[in-house]
């Protein structure tokens, strides 16, 4: 039970290479220095355990995928009991020969794991072959009890769907945190990122808005193959407030949240209050025409 409406997030905005525990050597030491920091709640960038390998076909790939449970949500659990901190980690989950998923796991601050969600929206686009590794997840939209506050994880791609961040919020997510790689390829011109990153943006905090809630994006950053990923993670408070913000370099992002103004937010704009539930029924159809 969270002792505060006080808590304090840390993200983890890094840069991947190919193998495996480099990458997690790294990614647990930036997560002690964002605990010593004061960070409650730990969040790593998408499939942090490696490079972002879906630029192109190759089942070789599959490899880099671990079990849940297995020896990473372990060695995790061990590392968020320790430190007394919750962690989110962004994962290439293998669920059984040929299933494999992209998954999130979260810790309790006591090393438990309060349970998974799999990524439901998959991308197929130039650099982004997302389609030919991950199966759609089925977990459904999910908020987790913590024990500094109710969160919820979305992944990447679904960051684009409000429906995603609205069926979150109304499970009670407090907070929604979206582990991204996100970037741009070689005949992108910088006036398109621009435009990439502000939608982006944009996006995100509308969800704050929308959902009277906090919004924590975390980015990964550095070049992988033909994809500069530009970091900018953040952190957008439930006015759409940009509460803190990283640049395009590594960077442990350390924001606090006041949750006490989720209610505040929801009393001024009572978005959820004046929803047409009986109206919506359209949502359920592929499209209105």
């Amino acid at each position: 039970m969270k002792a505060s409406d006080k808590v304090v997030l840390g993200l983890i905005q890094t840069s991947s290479e190919q193998h495996h525990q480099p990458n997690v050597d790294k990614t647990f030491a930036h997560i002690r220095e964002a605990a010593s920091r004061g960070a409650q709640i730990i969040c790593t960038q998408e499939l942090y355990t490696s490079d972002y390998f879906c630029q192109n076909h190759d089942e070789a790939h599959f490899d880099l995928a671990v079990e849940i449970p297995g020896e990473l949500t372990t060695e995790t659990a061990k590392l968020a009991e320790s430190l007394g901190v919750v962690i989110i980690s962004s994962i290439f989950e293998k669920r059984a020969p040929g299933v494999y998923h992209n998954t999130a796991t979260v810790h309790d601050a006591d090393g438990s794991l309060l349970g998974i969600y799999r990524k439901m929206h998959i991308p197929e686009d130039p650099g982004f072959h997302e389609k030919f590794y991950f199966t759609p997840g089925d977990t459904g939209f999910k908020a987790f009890d913590t024990r500094f506050g109710r969160i919820g994880v979305l992944i990447c791609w679904d960051q684009w769907f409000p429906e995603a961040a609205r069926l979150t919020a109304m499970q009670g997510a407090e907070i929604l945190f979206y582990p991204t790689a996100i970037g741009v390829l070689p005949e992108e011109p910088e006036t398109l990122k621009r435009e990439f990153m502000d939608a982006w943006e944009i996006m995100h905090r509308s969800h704050a808005v929308a959902n009277g809630c906090y919004v924590a994006a975390i980015n990964r950053v550095g070049q992988e193959g033909d994809i500069r990923f530009w970091g900018d993670s953040f952190v957008s408070g439930p006015f759409g407030q940009i509460l803190a913000q990283a640049g395009e370099t590594p960077e442990i992002l350390i924001a606090e949240c006041d949750l006490s103004l989720i209610e505040k937010q929801r009393r001024t704009w009572p978005f959820l209050r004046d929803r047409r539930i009986d109206a919506y029924q359209g949502l359920l159809k592929r499209h209105g025409r």
